[in-house]
């Protein structure tokens, strides 16, 4: 019974994937707007019904996708308690703090640049959607802060360099509007970006 159970929630798993998967991409392509829930439906090869059972109704399919792509998956896990993060804030160094930093943005971005662009789309003509985030603190902001004051308080870190100073460089430097500039517009490949962004990043944090 209990391997019974346990396959029908693999099941259930899956199918909630492919439908977060085939949102954010037709999202993306089409806008919010202008996709319907049926054309999520198809593309993930499931019963529009479905959608409505497992999400209830569009805009909570879209903080659903926002959740899981920020997380990179779809486990209740602050990204400030996972390992990844904790790495930054235990480094020895601010080098190597650093480094876990940007290499952790560059996956973060590259899941989730093209959809908060998308969202901030979105929400301009979609007033529900900003229901979805009614907290008005950046939590893009409140990450980044949290590594950068770990950070600026580092051995090799710059002489003079305040927390709030290492904060905001750092929220403006690992933007998803500038990972889209280079690695989408300019046509970069992510592993040039994360070199660029680490090597400026430590010109302005590093000793």
């Amino acid at each position: 019974m209990a391997d019974v159970k346990g396959k029908r929630g693999d099941k259930a798993r899956e199918t909630r994937r492919r439908i977060i998967d085939a949102a954010a991409e037709l999202f993306v392509e089409q806008g919010y707007g202008a996709t319907k829930l049926q054309e999520i439906a198809d593309r993930a090869g499931v019963a529009v019904q479905t959608i409505y059972f497992v999400f209830r109704n569009k805009p909570s399919l879209l903080k659903e996708l926002v959740d899981v792509a920020v997380a990179g998956d779809d486990e209740p896990l602050a990204t400030m308690d996972r390992p990844w993060f904790d790495e930054v804030t235990t480094a020895p160094t601010a080098e190597s703090a650093l480094a876990v930093l940007v290499a952790g943005a560059r996956r973060t971005l590259e899941r989730v640049a093209a959809i908060n662009e998308m969202v901030r789309a979105a929400t301009a003509t979609n007033p529900e959607i900003r229901e979805l985030w009614p907290d008005t603190t950046d939590p893009r902001y409140t990450v980044l802060s949290t590594a950068a004051r770990a950070l600026a308080g580092k051995p090799g870190a710059r002489p003079g360099l305040s927390p709030e100073e290492a904060a905001d460089i750092v929220y403006a430097l690992l933007s998803p509007e500038l990972f889209l500039v280079l690695t989408r517009d300019r046509a970069w490949p992510a592993d040039k970006w994360e070199r660029w962004a680490r090597d400026t990043l430590g010109s302005h944090l590093l000793a």
